[in-house]
């Protein structure tokens, strides 16, 4: 496990100092050398130091007199995530002790004996000092701790975070028939109809190659199922990548646009609409100033937000955006909305959805739509479509909390609108 452990340690300064998003670290080659039980280890790892970066933080702070000089960052990794596998992860000291030892040599040979007193000495005290911390408030940023309070209060955020202290189950989403797929991939039915299941390799799981499932969270399938039937309908999807939102549509018989600004990222949809033996026109554009020649009957607008509502799968967001973030955006939204509501029919429906857990990219985008008085009427999501307790004044509203037990969810914000 070696290996894993230098790319865990090489991939930390990607996200944390370079702010490279983690996918993107990970999709740079530095796991292709690697088989494929110690790839997952690496970014198991990974994942679990920037979930709980705030508390194993706290922790060096205890166990350091003074805070290590900035050129030694590298040093502070090692600690993170010989600390991450004793107390999180639970692995065998003896190797998470001298693995981090001997991520130092030879840059930082000086810096040897500090990592391996502070793990030997974790190795004793690192349990009960654990136990005194309030790992949730410690692993959330002022910011975004503040302003789910302000949203949801205090006992639903700290459900929130405690969500985002785990690591999540793998949902996939059935192309038919979810009863028989059930078994076969050993997970379980949702009451949504998405299936759950430990995560995996998704490449050997059965059905991946035939294209009978994809890869979607329990969260991210509700706001296409707000446009009801589309079997023979145009369909619009904004901001179409990855995709999933798209294999939905098409494979319920819309005749499914999909637009997005990348080339690259679209290219990755064509390859899974393959692979599931699905249709859809895939357009490289910015969908806010898209034209086309026949108008949508129906648009799905996935706008891009600050995706705080991934924490559960994206560690590395919480450490990537701010708040300044959140105000950029709700610009881009704001002019992705108008477009689209722009370009429908009359009776022609508009969902926006966003996966981010701040209000200012959710219902303050629908209220400014409405206040500037946009030819839209707002349609109700109901409890026959989604469970009652994701359902906040009308608009669908998930959060990480939702099915604690079961692993949570992500958190999307939805809206339904008609063109009248």
């Amino acid at each position: 496990m070696s290996g894993a452990r230098s790319v865990a340690h090489a991939l930390l300064g990607e996200v944390l100092r370079r702010r490279r998003p983690l996918d993107e670290a990970l999709a740079g080659g530095s796991l292709d050398a690697l088989e494929a039980r110690d790839r997952a280890f690496a970014r198991l790892l990974v994942a679990t130091v920037l979930r709980r970066l705030g508390q194993l933080d706290d922790l060096i702070s205890q166990f350091v007199e003074k805070p290590l000089p900035e050129k030694a960052a590298p040093v502070l990794d090692a600690l993170r995530l010989g600390l991450a596998q004793l107390l999180i992860l639970r692995t065998a000291d003896h190797a998470a002790v001298d693995s981090s030892v001997r991520l130092l040599e030879g840059q930082f040979d000086g810096f040897k004996g500090l990592v391996n007193a502070v793990l030997r000495r974790a190795t004793r005290e690192g349990d009960e000092r654990l136990k005194a911390q309030d790992a949730a408030r410690l692993s959330t940023p002022d910011w975004l701790w503040d302003s789910w309070v302000g949203a949801y209060g205090e006992r639903v955020t700290r459900s929130i975070a405690e969500v985002h202290l785990t690591e999540p189950p793998l949902d996939l989403s059935v192309r038919a028939d979810a009863k028989l797929w059930a078994p076969r991939l050993e997970a379980e039915i949702l009451p949504t109809g998405t299936l759950r299941r430990d995560s995996a390799v998704v490449g050997e799981l059965p059905g991946f190659a035939d294209g009978a499932w994809w890869v979607q969270d329990a969260a991210a399938a509700l706001p296409a199922r707000l446009l009801g039937d589309v079997t023979g309908r145009r369909v619009a999807d904004f901001c179409a990548a990855p995709g999933g939102k798209t294999l939905q549509l098409a494979t319920s018989g819309a005749r499914v646009v999909a637009i997005d600004r990348s080339a690259r990222r679209l290219e990755r949809v064509r390859e899974n609409l393959q692979r599931v033996k699905a249709e859809a026109e895939l357009v490289v554009a910015d969908a806010a100033a898209w034209q086309p020649a026949e108008p949508p009957e129906a648009i799905l607008l996935d706008a891009p937000c600050s995706a705080t509502g991934t924490l559960r799968r994206h560690p590395d967001v919480v450490h990537l955006k701010s708040p300044t973030d959140v105000e950029r955006l709700s610009a881009v939204q704001d002019r992705l909305l108008d477009h689209a509501v722009r370009l429908l029919p009359p009776g022609g429906l508009l969902v926006y959805c966003v996966c981010s857990l701040e209000p200012e990219e959710g219902p303050q985008r629908i209220a400014r739509l409405m206040k500037e008085r946009a030819p839209v009427e707002a349609v109700p999501v109901t409890p026959a479509e989604v469970p009652a307790e994701m359902i906040r004044d009308g608009f669908l509203r998930t959060l990480p909390s939702h099915w604690k037990d079961k692993g949570g969810m992500d958190g999307f914000f939805a809206a339904r609108l008609r063109k009248v």
